[in-house]
């Protein structure tokens, strides 16, 4: 791989995905808003100077600026453009040939008094070829005159961005009688004529003309939809536009899903720091290895001089020190991290734009249920929602999750209600899971709530160092982590009512409820007051973990989704843990969970309540979702729905997949994990390691992937049980080593934000 500058790619190769969405061959194009262009363009001079064609490419181009333009006025002579609010200028200059009107035109840039344009696009020969009649003399003056204008453009270069646009093909077809001598034979000849002579005295230098080509490949596909054989259908002219606005405005704007001529961002003080650390790590892992190796030698059986008998040492298995694990650990993560950042960081991998259809959605869909279904064992236990069965459900929907994602299922609206269903129902696990522990447990200890926190939030801290991005950015593991700690906080103020409590006394569980109703008053509150959550979360430096581009409002945004799905999960452990106590419900292998009349009844409905389309899926938006208790039902019952299916029949109940489960119990990891080294560009495209081979590419990325997360899920265990010990004297001092280490991590983002502004 070649590397370095995606520009010239953008400009020359490509192919389309689908009839409409073009994909350049190593990079991804961002779709520019008009706010985006004007505020990349503010106080730029733009102008266009050629033919027909080039007019047709400038109407697109100040379309993107302004989408009210209408293509009116002289079509042969000069047309301006001016944004005032913006301080854009765009013109249009009529030359129509490369003659030495236009060489005059373009020298009068050169020369100091006249200001010269901060983009200029070039470009004309059919009119040559048709005034001339396709003669060879028009061909040879046209290498002439292009000759004499190659080293102004040059010159102009070294300020300004230059762009040469070849010659489109044309349709022979559907060309009039006056254009039939425009053939595409002509075209190329002069096309290679131009490519010869641009930048034949500056080919070693860095300010070159940029020869805009790619226009080429894409006419070559859509050329034949022209209404006159000769200029380009509008969708065309529209994604010429948008690759120029990319050219120039990617290394300005720095959009996350424009990967196209975006220079490699530079090491920050955080990233150089935590480089430092990781190879520290893995020389000092090294050393240990060594002088393990060395004791091992000196240990090895040896011969005693007096008897002549070999003496053997006693066997034993060499136990890992503490020290050795931790440095492994760190070694192997060091590693990880390089391939993080040299997948979505580095311009070493190429990415790509998604692109949604069915098929590649539902295909692997299909593909991963049958792996399931074979896939299948008997569980441990059979009570409701079992370990088992809880990390099934985990991997199933964390596998849907990524097929969405990589898929670009987003654009769907359907399967994006659907996906949100499956987050909602990640966060009624959570509140279940969680109370479940507390109510049965009553363990409200450091070393519980300590074990949770490091398990939910290392890898996303380690990826916040690494990969220069927010601690928000991973937007799911700080909604989990705080929900987590409102769960713990709900039930360890005092009064603490655990089971056992209130087993003693039933008027426990009225406190329990009144418990949880003055939570669900206090998610009501901040839901509706944009403005008491924001102050809650503002603080510093509570601020600098909830930000995301300057402020809280995407937190509260995400926090609002799902607000009362977790207490439904609360709710739920509660009356299911109620009913287990009182013995109401069966839970034994391959017995129904109620009497074969209701669990035949509550069956069917649920079945109902789960298949049932959702007829509100025309016209819905997250707008809707916020603000409507519909869809909030609408998802509780599609979850509750289906734990009745999945444990009302006790022979459904007894079996699991250990497919799914494997996926469950790495979900998390694989969820972060899938930002940076399946996806690309912080999940907006897809990495490229297998160029070429799409479907080549997806299997050995998705491996790589998956072994990581399984690596890093493994990575966190070990780390877990060192950092985070049961002793509470030992607990405490290392809780104070990673207070310093985030005020060390504070200070030094202080100082980072300083030294960028």
């Amino acid at each position: 791989f070649k590397g370095g500058d995606t520009c010239e790619d953008l400009l020359s190769s490509g192919r389309f995905l689908g009839e409409k969405v073009w994909q350049p061959h190593s990079c991804m194009m961002h779709k520019y808003k008009n706010s985006e262009a004007k505020n990349c363009l503010i106080d730029k001079h733009v102008v266009f100077i050629g033919d027909s064609r080039i007019r047709q490419l400038f109407y697109s181009f100040i379309k993107l600026i302004n989408p009210q333009v209408k293509e009116e006025g002289n079509k042969h002579g000069n047309i301006p453009f001016e944004d005032k609010s913006a301080s854009i200028k765009v013109d249009f200059l009529w030359y129509p040939e490369v003659n030495g009107s236009m060489r005059q035109r373009i020298k009068s840039w050169t020369e100091g008094s006249v200001a010269k344009p901060h983009i200029i696009v070039a470009g004309a020969a059919t009119w040559s070829i048709k005034i001339h009649n396709g003669s060879n003399e028009a061909l040879t003056q046209y290498k002439i005159n292009i000759t004499s204008i190659a080293p102004l453009l040059e010159k102009l270069a070294k300020s300004s961005d230059v762009y040469w646009v070849l010659q489109d093909p044309v349709y022979e077809e559907m060309l009039s009688e006056n254009r039939k001598m425009i053939t595409n034979e002509k075209i190329d000849a002069y096309n290679e004529a131009a490519v010869r002579i641009l930048n034949s005295s500056s080919r070693n230098s860095k300010t070159k003309v940029k020869v805009f080509s790619v226009s080429k490949l894409i006419a070559q596909e859509t050329i034949m939809k022209s209404t006159d054989g000769l200029h380009l259908p509008e969708s065309s002219r529209d994604t010429n536009a948008m690759i120029l606005m990319n050219v120039y405005c990617n290394k300005i704007m720095k959009p996350i899903d424009g990967s196209c001529c975006q220079p490699q961002p530079p090491l920050t003080l955080i990233q150089k720091l935590a480089f430092c650390f990781f190879t520290l790590s893995i020389i000092g892992y090294l050393i240990i290895i060594l002088i393990n190796r060395n004791n091992f030698r000196k240990n090895k059986s040896c011969t005693d001089l007096e008897s002549g008998e070999e003496k053997k040492p006693a066997l034993s298995v060499p136990n890992v020190s503490t020290l050795e694990m931790l440095l492994q650990s760190f070694c192997k993560l060091g590693l990880i991290m390089t391939y993080f950042y040299l997948c979505d960081r580095a311009n070493l991998f190429m990415k790509e734009n998604k692109f949604y259809t069915h098929s590649s959605f539902f295909i692997p869909i299909i593909y991963i249920l049958v792996l399931g279904v074979f896939y299948t064992e008997n569980t441990k236990e059979t009570k409701v929602l079992n370990r088992e069965q809880t990390d099934e459900w985990k991997g199933w929907m964390q596998l849907v999750i990524l097929i969405y994602h990589i898929s670009g299922a987003s654009t769907f609206l359907p399967v994006y209600m659907h996906i949100r269903v499956l987050v909602a129902a990640y966060l009624f696990q959570t509140g279940y899971g969680h109370f479940s522990y507390f109510w049965v447990k009553g363990d409200f200890g450091v070393y519980r709530v300590c074990q949770v926190l490091f398990r939910l939030n290392f890898l996303v801290v380690v990826l916040c160092i690494v990969m220069d991005r927010p601690y928000q950015f991973y937007y799911f593991v700080p909604l989990v982590t705080v929900w987590f700690m409102i769960i713990y906080a709900t039930l360890a103020i005092w009064p603490q009512i655990v089971q056992k409590k209130a087993n003693g006394n039933c008027l426990w569980h009225f406190g329990l409820l009144l418990k949880l109703i003055c939570l669900l008053t206090c998610i009501y509150i901040l839901s509706y007051s944009q403005g008491a959550f924001e102050k809650v979360f503002s603080f510093w430096p509570l601020s600098k973990c909830f930000e995301l581009n300057g402020n809280v409002y995407e937190w509260w945004f995400r926090w609002k989704l799902d607000r009362y799905v977790v207490f439904h999960g609360m709710l739920f452990a509660f009356i299911y843990l109620a009913l287990q106590k009182r013995q109401m419900i069966s839970e034994g292998k391959g017995d129904p969970l109620f009497s074969n009349r209701v669990s035949n009844v509550l069956l069917f409905i649920s079945i109902v309540s789960f298949l049932v389309p959702c007829l509100t899926y025309v016209c819905v938006c997250n707008l809707l979702i916020i603000h409507s208790h519909f869809f909030f039902k609408l998802f509780l019952k599609k979850i509750l729905a289906f734990i009745l299916i999945r444990n009302i029949p006790g022979y459904v109940r007894s079996v699991y997949s250990s497919f799914f489960a494997w996926f469950g119990r790495i979900s998390l990891e694989l969820f972060i994990c899938q930002y940076h080294i399946w996806l690309a560009a912080d999940t907006k495209g897809i990495l490229v390691l297998i160029p070429g081979y799409p479907m080549f590419n997806v299997l050995v990325s998705t491996f790589i992937f998956v072994c990581v997360a399984h690596e890093i899920s493994q990575i966190t265990n070990d780390l877990a049980q060192i950092v985070v010990p049961k002793d509470n004297s030992t607990l405490l001092k290392r809780l104070l080593c990673i207070a310093g280490f985030f005020s060390g991590l504070l200070l030094f983002s202080v100082v980072q934000d300083q030294s960028r502004h």
